[in-house]
């Protein structure tokens, strides 16, 4: 337990990999308490014996006559209940979800693997090894070097931190640390980034993950002869010792004695220098060391979110909020309100953490504490689509080619989403201000995939379909609330006077056939009968033009057929298949 009354998990002093942290108050250390409850339980209580933090045993409250709580040899805390029936602990809670995400669990040079099951799988460049324990020697070799590729794959270069940063290609990283005699290995962040980290010493407990974009390099001697690391150590050598009847024996013992103690001041000197070196490094790499989960997202405590968003005092939309990390990167925070159970959350997080696209907003982080939910996105520059419809200013800012850029870019993130990731996934609230610009007003989708988690039912695709829809109106018309002029905006397409519908702020610039395109495939998406409505594939390819469409029924109609049935009290005509 630290100064602060948190439990944590340290590598060395230094690394911390594992936290508890509390919703409430900053009680000290000399206040607080552990306790390990019968019902299974793990709680910090203060001096009134209340719970400022707990975490739950998979089975807690039941009648389990012994538990115990124990810091394993692999560094994880783990919870353990006595089963009778098979006179064995079970586990029922460890702190560290996945084992790779324990600091060091593979050692120097070695790479933890993520695995579904949450048992650590080891691999080391230079021999096959499933255990944590194997050591993974690099071998040593002048010249005739190769390099291995290993995909989805970070390299922490902290043992000791040294490394050079580079902004280059992918093939360009490689040729450099394989022409760079002191490097040992590197990593490129294929996230857009395009950074080569070079390590010139040895890299320490590297992690894969298919949700990790970097591709790491390892230097290999291409010699298939193995070299034993232990085969540099010296031994004495065995002549034998001739007597020699000159030889002063007291001037041997004394110069002996005093070569071995200038010796051990000498290594001691050295010893030393290195201990404060990788002290200093070592502290200076913690500080700026998360915690990580299996999906490389930052967990961060609340205590954290408040600094970072200098106690939510930027706020840039509802429930947003600006911030900085340590390293100076912009963030936006979003607050969830507590609105989500533990489940639903941390299956959203795993499933949207996973998700890479140039036109999705990324997420960095979250924060799951009791009482607070958080997630933590990439901050992007120029705000959401919203601000620029509302503010007649800003509104000059979205030419009509930038209008039409926004549908189709759009409309292909929403298509990854549908058809793109290892499982569906739907938005679920696609609005203009969920669709946020950067510096060169390249058009993001964000806040996808949170619908589920409000809702016991998940969205369907559909109503995806259906707020597109009614996006491409609000950026052709320039009016906030247009659904209220469904009828209108289609009168007018149906007596061939497209321009009236344009947007007024805009100068100049329309194209008629664009304008007519965006017009015939938001009115099939916002049709009323769910089975008359495109799928976003579709959408893409109508507004990339590779795609035609016949004209659209008014997309009001089945609704008012449905009024007036319900006025005279007849049953409503059932959806007709296309």
């Amino acid at each position: 337990m630290n100064a602060s009354g948190q439990l944590q998990l340290k590598w060395e002093s230094d690394v911390i990999y594992w936290s508890s942290y509390w919703s409430r108050g900053n009680p000290s250390s000399s206040n607080l308490g552990a306790v390990l409850t019968s019902g299974g339980v793990l709680r910090l209580v203060d001096h009134n014996q209340e719970p400022v933090w707990s975490v739950f045993g998979e089975d807690h409250n039941d009648s389990v006559n012994y538990r115990l709580l124990k810091l394993d040899i692999d560094g994880n805390l783990r919870m353990y209940s006595w089963v009778e029936a098979t006179a064995s602990w079970r586990s029922v809670w460890q702190a560290v979800e996945n084992q790779c995400n324990v600091f060091a669990t593979c050692g120097e040079h070695g790479i933890c693997v993520f695995n579904a099951s949450g048992s650590p799988e080891c691999q080391c460049p230079f021999k096959t090894t499933s255990s944590p324990s194997s050591k993974c020697f690099a071998l040593n070799c002048e010249s005739n070097y190769s390099m291995d590729t290993y995909e989805h794959t970070f390299l922490y270069g902290i043992y000791p931190p040294n490394e050079s940063i580079t902004i280059t290609s992918l093939q360009q990283c490689k040729e450099l640390c394989i022409q760079d005699p002191a490097c040992t290995a590197a990593t490129f962040t294929n996230d857009g980034t395009a950074q080569c980290r070079m390590k010139t010493s040895p890299y320490f407990s590297g992690h894969q993950n298919p949700s990790l974009s970097s591709i790491s390099f390892v230097k290999k001697c291409s010699d298939p002869i193995a070299v034993n690391p232990h085969a540099f150590r010296s031994s004495p050598a065995q002549s034998p010792v001739k007597r020699s009847h000159g030889l002063c024996i007291s001037c041997l013992i004394g110069a002996a004695s005093g070569t071995f103690v200038l010796f051990a001041i000498v290594q001691i000197g050295i010893g030393y220098f290195i201990y404060r070196r990788r002290y200093q490094i070592l502290r200076k790499a913690a500080s700026a060391y998360p915690g990580w989960n299996s999906k490389g997202l930052m967990m961060l405590p609340f205590t954290e979110i408040k600094d970072i968003t200098g106690n939510f005092k930027h706020q840039i939309g509802p429930g947003m909020y600006r911030g900085e990390l340590p390293n100076h990167q912009p963030v936006a925070v979003k607050d969830l309100e507590n609105a989500i159970e533990e489940r639903k959350f941390r299956a959203v997080v795993s499933k949207i953490g996973s998700i890479h696209h140039k036109n999705l907003v990324r997420l960095d982080g979250y924060c799951f504490e009791l009482g607070h939910r958080y997630l933590v996105y990439e901050y992007v520059k120029n705000g959401s689509v919203d601000k620029y419809i509302e503010d007649d200013e800003l509104s000059q800012r979205l030419t009509w080619k930038r209008r039409v850029d926004i549908c189709i870019t759009v409309a292909r993130a929403i298509c990854y989403l549908h058809t793109g990731c290892r499982e569906f996934i739907s938005h679920g609230n696609l609005k203009c201000s969920n669709v946020v610009l950067d510096k060169n007003y390249e058009p993001k989708v964000s806040e996808f995939g949170l619908g589920t988690a409000h809702l016991e039912a998940s969205y369907g695709g559909e109503k995806d379909v259906e707020d597109f829809g009614k996006m491409v109106l609000i950026l052709i018309t320039g009016r906030p609330e247009v659904q209220d002029a469904w009828e209108w905006i289609y009168e007018e397409w149906i007596q061939r006077r497209l321009e009236g519908v344009v947007d007024k702020r805009l100068d100049a610039g329309v194209d008629l056939k664009e304008l007519e395109r965006l017009l015939r495939i938001a009115f099939w998406c916002l049709q009323t009968n769910e089975h008359m409505r495109p799928s976003m594939g579709e959408v893409v390819k109508v507004l990339e033009g590779t795609l035609t469409v016949d004209p659209p029924p008014p997309p009001f109609s089945h609704r008012l057929s449905e009024e007036e049935s319900l006025e005279s009290g007849s049953k409503p005509p059932s959806p007709v298949e296309p």
